[in-house]
């Protein structure tokens, strides 16, 4: 319990930093504010769809589970940090 309580608060901490990413961006005058406004919506989508797939982990194979839950989190994360970057 305490690994996926763990899991969950460092998925909700890189969401965060992201979303924090992209509000700066936005008080820039040269910001893309319709592709920022699309960013942040897709970080809030991230985040809630892998707490939600922490919350239901399927038994047996949890290991295999949780190693591709972060190896998928960990790639779309970095594209999204490299979209944030590019806007």
């Amino acid at each position: 319990m305490a690994n996926r309580k763990s899991l969950k608060k460092n998925i909700k901490a890189i969401c965060s930093e992201l979303m924090a990413d992209c509000m700066l961006l936005r008080l820039t005058e040269q910001a893309n504010l319709p592709l920022l406004d699309e960013l942040m919506q897709e970080i809030l989508l991230l985040c809630h769809e892998y707490v939600c797939r922490i919350n239901h982990t399927e038994r047996g194979s949890e290991r295999i589970f949780y190693r591709k839950l972060r190896q998928e989190f960990t790639q779309k994360a970095e594209d999204l940090s490299q979209r944030i970057i590019k806007a």
